[in-house]
Parts: structure tokens; C-alpha cells; sequence
């Protein structure tokens, strides 16, 4: 079983916000798939679960605030009995420029709050991440900038990384990750 978290904050005040590109990208890579979906509710978390080539798949959306994520994300490795190798979880990175992303296969949390509460409920940092850029203003402070929304041409811009971003899902599915990484990770532009 694969579980798939995006990170983000719950409340439609943080909606399409820099720090929500986690919920925004599971929202949006759902709706081109055309599934029908129902969230659920447990342990503080909206989940969805499908099978994709032939393995069950949860989508998880943690409501404890982005913060607080990671206990979420444990109580749902628990209960589902999911190995830290098939978690991937999507996040926004201020080191990306909006329009790029990552791969990566583990590592530290970069200063993100969601990953290290990851990291300390779930006791490592050898989970798959896809870190999706915003940019980041240093002439504002972090948490007022994460808590912002995209500008329009930026939401332009998220839109076809979205659409590409689909792609790179899909072969998640179906392809190792070094490969994986090796065929999208590129420069930052």
C-alpha cells in the first residue's frame, strides 16, 4: 500500500495559499484522473483511498495544520501497517522558483516545519518527497510569506507544472525511484 500526503493547512482561508501546494496538487492530480471522489475523516486527517496498478492508494490530506502534519502521517503508517518506503509526500519549497520541483528520496527537512514533524513522528528521513517550488521573498518574514496566496500569472505558471506534475505521479506508480528521479529531477529556472 502507498501512501500519498500533501501538506497544507485546513480552512478555505488557506486555500491555494504557497504553504497548501500539497493539498493543491492531490486536488487537482484527483480531478484529472476523473475519480469519483469521497473523502474520509480519521485520526485528524481527509483521506482518500483507490488502487492504482493493481496496489491500494491513499491520498492523505492532514488537518492538524501543517505543523502538526506529522502526527497525522504516523497514526496513519500505524493503522494501515504502510512502510516508510511507499510514503511520497508533497510539499512546497522556498529554495524552488514557482514552476519547478524536486524529487528526492530522502533527506533533511530544508527548515520546513511539516517535514521535520514528519520526521520526529515517524523517526526517519528516508521518506520520498516531491518538493514543488514557490519562490521565496527574503524580504519578508517566512511565515507571513507561506501563508500568502499565488499571484494570477504564478497560478498560470502552477497550472502547467500541474499538468506536468500529473506525468510524474503517474510513472511514480509505475517506476523505481532513482529512475524517477533521474528522468524529471532538472536545474532550477
Amino acid at each position: 500500500m502507498k501512501l500519498i500526503v500533501g501538506l497544507g493547512n485546513p480552512g478555505k482561508e488557506y486555500e491555494w495559499t504557497r504553504h497548501n501546494i500539497g493539498f493543491s496538487f492531490i486536488d487537482y492530480y484527483l480531478s484529472k484522473k476523473n475519480i469519483s471522489i469521497i473523502w474520509k475523516s480519521k485520526f485528524q486527517g481527509l483521506y482518500f483511498e483507490t488502487n492504482i496498478n493493481g496496489e491500494k492508494v491513499l491520498f492523505l490530506k492532514p488537518q492538524a495544520y501543517m505543523n502538526l502534519s506529522g502526527i497525522v502521517v504516523e497514526k496513519f503508517v500505524h493503522f494501515f501497517k504502510i512502510k516508510i518506503s511507499d510514503i511520497l509526500v508533497i510539499s512546497d519549497d522556498l529554495d524552488l522558483n514557482v514552476g519547478n520541483y524536486k524529487l528526492k528520496e530522502r533527506g533533511s527537512c530544508g527548515g520546513h516545519n511539516g517535514l521535520r514533524n514528519i520526521e520526529l513522528c515517524i523517526h526517519t528521513r528516508e521518506y520520498k518527497r516531491l518538493k514543488i517550488g514557490i519562490s521565496n521573498d527574503k524580504s519578508r518574514e517566512t511565515k507571513d510569506y507561506v501563508l500568502e496566496s499565488f499571484s494570477k500569472d504564478e497560478k498560470k505558471v502552477l497550472n502547467d507544472l500541474f499538468s506536468e506534475l500529473v506525468n510524474v505521479l503517474d510513472d511514480y506508480f509505475y517506476t523505481d525511484f532513482s529512475l524517477l528521479m533521474n528522468r524529471y529531477n532538472r536545474k532550477n529556472r
